[in-house]
């Protein structure tokens, strides 16, 4: 996840708090791994579209930021593997992703390793089928289908030993 979500997570949850900065039961402030700079221009960047406002000298999620954290922790469904380990591969699935959907790219990439399938090339994997409902519903709702290919094998494909 980006800063922004780290940002909007933090602000929407109960925490302690020292001079009006998030902080751990420590008292180390949460984000100490990002620059002064960065923060600042993230936060300006949530000010100016809406994610956050201040109130009494303290910064508040607005509706719009818990709409986009709900649409983060949506991103990131989780489906479980109902295939066996020694399942035969005979799905070929290619697809092409665009840039600007990177992280269901990702989220994608993962559960198709979940799922037993093998990279042949970066986007080309062979792996069970069929792919379970839930999971294809999913994938046409976040709007990634129509980037995806699949073709049965007439037989299973084998992986190589080394």
């Amino acid at each position: 996840m980006g800063l922004i979500y780290n940002i909007l997570e933090e602000l929407s949850k109960t925490t302690l708090r020292y001079k009006g900065v998030s902080t751990n039961l420590f008292g180390i402030p949460k984000f100490k791994d990002y620059s002064k700079g960065s923060l600042r221009g993230t936060l300006f960047y949530m000010y100016k579209n809406g994610f956050v406002d201040e109130q009494n000298d303290f910064l508040r999620i607005t509706p719009k930021g818990r709409k986009y954290i709900e649409r983060k922790i949506d991103s990131l469904k989780q489906f479980s593997n109902k295939f066996d380990k020694e399942a035969p591969k005979n799905l070929l699935l290619m697809y092409d992703i665009p840039e600007e959907k990177k992280a269901e790219r990702e989220w994608f990439r993962w559960h198709l390793k979940k799922f037993g399938f093998v990279m042949i090339q970066k986007s080309v994997w062979v792996g069970p089928s069929p792919l379970p409902r839930d999971f294809l519903d999913y994938i046409k709702r976040i709007k990634i289908k129509d980037n995806i290919q699949t073709f049965k094998l007439a037989k299973g494909f084998e992986t190589r030993k080394r």
